[in-house]
């Protein structure tokens, strides 16, 4: 776990997959009541969400939160657009980088970091199709080796 994060409550592995990951920001979500108690209790959904940049402020769009069993009328919408919050330079150099050509916010995972949710949003640029296929060959290649090297020391 890297320097400074709470406990993980949800990644998001298709990223890796899709993306490749150039560098990553660590941003404050804005919640609802219920919302926080959904996140503790792990029922989060990362895998199809991603953040999107308007009017100079970072939202998060299409992460899925459950409403809370005990949370009655009160309770949010499982869907809704979230405000993330960054510092400004963070945002202004952000708003640049995704401009360009095949870049995306995209979110690596939720976290609790003292008492309050976080996400990890990476920076990717989008793979092609021959990119995820050469990732996949030298995945089983490294697992082949490391089976290979494990039989030997038996």
């Amino acid at each position: 776990m890297p320097k400074g994060q709470g406990n993980t409550v949800a990644q998001n592995k298709r990223a890796s997959h899709d993306y490749f990951i150039e560098d990553t920001y660590e941003a404050g979500i804005v919640l609802q009541g219920t919302e926080i108690k959904s996140i503790r209790a792990g029922r989060v959904n990362i895998k199809d969400s991603h953040a999107r940049i308007d009017r100079g402020e970072v939202k998060l769009i299409n992460l899925h939160i459950a409403e809370y069993a005990q949370g009655n009328r009160f309770n949010h919408d499982p869907t809704r657009t979230r405000k993330l919050l960054l510092h400004r330079k963070e945002i202004n150099k952000l708003i640049g980088l995704t401009q360009q050509q095949g870049y995306a916010l995209v979110p690596l995972k939720i976290y609790i970091k003292n008492g309050y949710a976080k996400v990890l949003l990476g920076l990717g640029k989008g793979k092609k199709k021959y990119d995820k296929r050469e990732d996949l060959k030298r995945k089983q290649m490294k697992r082949d080796a490391d089976r290979a090297i494990k039989e030997q020391t038996r």
